[in-house]
């Protein structure tokens, strides 16, 4: 179950695409964004394809960002690593 507010403390880098992630109620989650970015059609997301782009994220307020939120994921979705589920159906096939 997840905390109805909960936050991420701490992300590091663990593999080319994949993070480590740290809540502020314990749980650790490691993601592997990947197929996300792989199966996404829109060009600004494949733009994250980049390491050195992908590897340019923060912890704003207690979300994972890159840039101006220009990649940003439902806090549920990070927490329990169900990034795939925000694809439309007909991209996750």
């Amino acid at each position: 179950m997840m905390p109805e507010v909960v936050n991420i403390l701490k992300a590091e880098i663990d593999g080319d695409y994949r993070l480590h992630l740290a809540f502020d109620d314990g749980k650790q989650q490691t993601i592997d964004f990947y197929p996300f970015l792989a199966r996404a059609v829109h060009p600004d997301i494949r733009a994250y394809l980049d390491p050195g782009r992908f590897s340019e994220f923060a912890i704003q307020n207690g979300e994972l960002v890159w840039g101006d939120y220009e990649l940003c994921f439902p806090m549920a979705d990070l927490y329990h690593n169900r990034i795939l589920g925000y694809l439309p159906v007909e991209q996750v096939a």
